[in-house]
């Protein structure tokens, strides 16, 4: 089931995003997320624009959502999307699901452009990306650097209207 996030899904979406903090280069957060501060980014993401969660079993194992792209003004028509899912529920379509759902509602909100970053390498994502329409239009090198190695960014980019 797929449904709007609430505050109290903070711990839930902690527990799957902070594997990737201190497991992969998938994000470039370097240290564990709190439960405090989860609820914080929730709160102020859902503002203005959408978060799901995808419910399994009474369990969030998947999440997607919107941020602003950039904060001036003239950007309030583009978003930056991500998507994560819980390690063991990779592969099963969920990550689809979730980010049509996104993509779907980003669509009735006026939003233009959709851009997805993507520390590289990421086939999977890059997949993910590829597969709902998205394309590539730029890479940046050596951008990020976590657990003493130098990484790539590409972005991919979606148009909604």
């Amino acid at each position: 089931m797929i449904r709007l996030a609430v505050i109290e899904d903070a711990e839930a979406i902690c527990n799957i995003y902070n594997y990737y903090v201190t497991n992969t280069s998938i994000t470039f957060e370097e240290e564990l997320v709190t439960v405090e501060d989860m609820k914080a980014r929730i709160g102020r993401i859902t503002q203005s624009l959408p978060y799901y969660v995808y419910e399994s079993d009474n369990k969030i194992i998947g999440y997607a959502y919107a941020t602003k792209w950039k904060e001036r003004s003239a950007y309030r028509y583009s978003v930056e999307t991500t998507v994560y899912l819980d390690k063991d529920s990779t592969g099963a379509g969920i990550g689809t699901k979730l980010y049509l759902q996104l993509i779907n509602d980003l669509k009735s909100r006026n939003i233009h452009r959709a851009m997805g970053g993507i520390a590289l390498p990421n086939e999977s994502s890059i997949a993910l990306h590829e597969k709902l329409g998205f394309k590539k239009v730029a890479e940046f090198n050596e951008v990020g650097n976590k657990f003493n190695k130098w990484l790539n960014v590409g972005y991919w980019e979606y148009k909604l209207k």
